[in-house]
């Protein structure tokens, strides 16, 4: 590395106007650039208005109506979009300079703390400087998350282009990837848990290579890293980063193996998960790829993140095959939060009560075996408060006990690990039914920042920011997870079918709603009606109401606290209740008229 000369383009002998414009000529030109094209614009714009001069005109609310195209009722407080895209441009020209413009001259940079460029010379210096880490060093991919309508037989659904890769924090070290696969979660080693843990061990193989290309050989060994960096983000997970050396293989409950095929410019990335006790692969799949559409850097990134998520996500195939073996020991009074959360991922994906009074139970016990476990308070926390927000599917009666309980999980669970990205999604969800919604987005907006990679966190920051009334930028953050496969089947789905519905698009709101499912959850179909009633479909809006009728009516005499509790603004509300008046609904007056 080398030595920045910071340089006032006013009064000193620095980069010229033109050689500015140049370089940005050169970072967007290359394929080590990674940004979305609204982040390309972004810092366009930044730059373009720096050097006319008018860097003070360079705020949030400026750049969020020229560049992102927002109203003038954008609020830049409680709106982040601005602060992640900015965050995004950070990271991208980060390894820009680290990957492809060791040798460029001029060196970019948007400062932390505003939106201002600057502009710098690049002197040769004999002693390296490291650029700044952040506490949590990753090489998984810093997704790429600007996105457009694609035209499908299905509502618009935003997908993501151009992926990126996340910051390679010092390229010159051989070791990294294996070091951050060591020291993940602010340096601390990954390792089995205390004796008597059932964390699954999961040893990622070398993936084999069925090419002659050197290009293949590349992409196996970068694709591994990848997959490496991905799965050590999850905290009940041990990953066995190198078990080619020694027993750590053989030891593991799981093996993850693959290969590289190459044919032109075509390939294909083979994974299957073996489970080690009986060699069943539990988990196969094949990713395909062109070069001539992504770079290499952008396949490997892309690929680790769709494997690492199947795989290692709360109801993803380990959690799958885990349940089984711990359903058939869950009197067992050895219960932690690796065993507790296979049987959460089982639970939100089938939401029975059934399902919901075991998990309580194993997560209770869990706490007091392990009282200083803030994976197993967040994820009771978050059991507490289903029996708020899900009450009628689950049957739970109404009581204030269960917020009571949620909140004082999710305040223990932050007084162990205050910036866990899992954890404050815990405070997020809680301060939200609480009412504390500043809180709560807060919250939220920390734990996104923490791992943007966690699609389940992303998608329920989203869900918030939508239902706080920032639609735009929420429905992006759900759209995001929809397209990475993140949570139980349907819930972002009807996510989306709220973010239609505000947006007065009701035919698209109502084949979200379908597409969703409607699952027995009294609230989906409370929802369906809404947006049947604005279509003014009255025949399937009378069957919606005569289901309810029939299998919530409790949720029919309380139809304006329970929206309440999800809606914040009155106009959204009213926005919900005027399609449920046209279904032939009456909607309780607010108290106090």
């Amino acid at each position: 590395m080398r030595n920045a000369t910071q340089v006032n383009i006013v009064s000193s002998p620095g980069p010229t106007a033109e050689e500015i414009c140049r370089q940005v000529e050169r970072i967007l030109a290359s394929e080590e650039f990674h940004a979305p094209q609204r982040g390309r614009n972004f810092l366009g714009f930044v730059v373009n208005e720096t050097l006319a001069g008018r860097a003070g005109f360079l705020k949030a609310f400026t750049i969020a109506n020229v560049v992102f195209g927002r109203e003038a009722s954008f609020d830049p407080q409680n709106d982040p979009v601005v602060r992640i895209e900015a965050g995004r441009i950070r990271k991208a020209l980060e390894r820009y300079y680290l990957v492809a413009g060791q040798a460029d001259e001029v060196v970019i940079t948007v400062p932390k703390g505003g939106y201002v460029p600057h502009f710098e010379y690049l002197r040769d210096a004999s002693a390296p400087t490291r650029p700044e880490k952040d506490r949590n060093v990753q090489i998984a991919a810093f997704a790429d998350q600007t996105y457009s309508p694609r035209e499908t037989q299905r509502p618009a659904l935003p997908t993501a282009r151009g992926r990126g890769t996340g910051l390679l924090a010092v390229l010159i070290l051989p070791l990294l990837a294996l070091a951050i696969a060591l020291f993940a979660r602010g340096g601390t080693p990954i390792r089995p848990p205390p004796s008597g843990g059932l964390a699954p061990t999961v040893a990622v193989e070398v993936f084999a290579e069925s090419s002659l290309f050197d290009s293949s050989s590349d992409i196996a060994r970068g694709l591994r890293d990848d997959i490496i960096g991905q799965l050590a983000q999850f905290d009940a997970l041990v990953v066995v980063a190198e078990p080619s050396t020694g027993d750590h293989a053989a030891a593991a409950d799981y093996a993850l193996q693959g290969n590289i095929q190459m044919d032109g410019s075509r390939l294909r990335s083979v994974a299957r998960l073996v489970r080690q006790t009986d060699g069943a692969v539990i988990w196969a799949n094949n990713f395909d790829a062109d070069l001539r559409a992504q770079n290499k850097l952008e396949i490997q990134t892309d690929v680790a993140r769709q494997i690492a998520g199947a795989i290692a996500r709360p109801h993803g195939a380990i959690s799958q095959a885990e349940t089984a073996m711990i359903a058939q020991s869950a009197r067992k009074a050895d219960k932690d939060a690796y065993a507790c959360a296979p049987l959460y991922g089982s639970y939100i994906e089938t939401m029975t009560a059934k399902n919901h009074g075991a998990v309580r139970e194993c997560l209770e016990q869990a706490i007091r075996q392990r009282p200083d476990n803030a994976t197993s308070w967040a994820l009771l926390s978050l059991v507490y408060l289903d029996e708020v927000r899900f009450r009628y599917k689950l049957g739970t009666p109404s009581s204030s006990e269960a917020l009571a309980l949620a909140a004082a999980s999710a305040q223990r669970a932050a007084s162990l690990a205050p910036d866990n990205p899992r954890v404050l999604r815990a405070v997020m969800l809680v301060s939200f039914f609480q009412g504390d919604i500043d809180k709560a987005i807060a919250a939220g907006t920390a734990a996104y920042a923490a791992n943007p990679d966690d699609v389940e966190v992303a998608g329920e920051y989203g869900l918030r920011l939508a239902m706080s009334g920032k639609w735009q930028s929420g429905c992006e953050l759900i759209s995001i997870a929809l397209d990475k496969n993140a949570g139980p089947r349907g819930y972002y789905e009807a996510g989306m079918a709220m973010c239609a519905l505000m947006r007065g698009d009701i035919e698209a709101a109502e084949e979200w709603s379908r597409i969703a499912g409607l699952d027995g959850n009294p609230m989906r179909h409370l929802a369906l009606l809404s947006i049947l009633g604005a279509a003014g479909k009255m025949d399937g809006a009378k069957l919606e109401r005569d289901w309810l009728h029939m299998n919530a009516p409790a949720l029919m005499t309380n139809i304006r606290q329970e929206i309440s509790l999800r809606l914040q603004r009155p106009e959204d509300q009213e926005k919900f209740f005027n399609g449920l008046r046209a279904a032939g609904v009456a909607i309780d007056l607010p108290s106090g008229e």
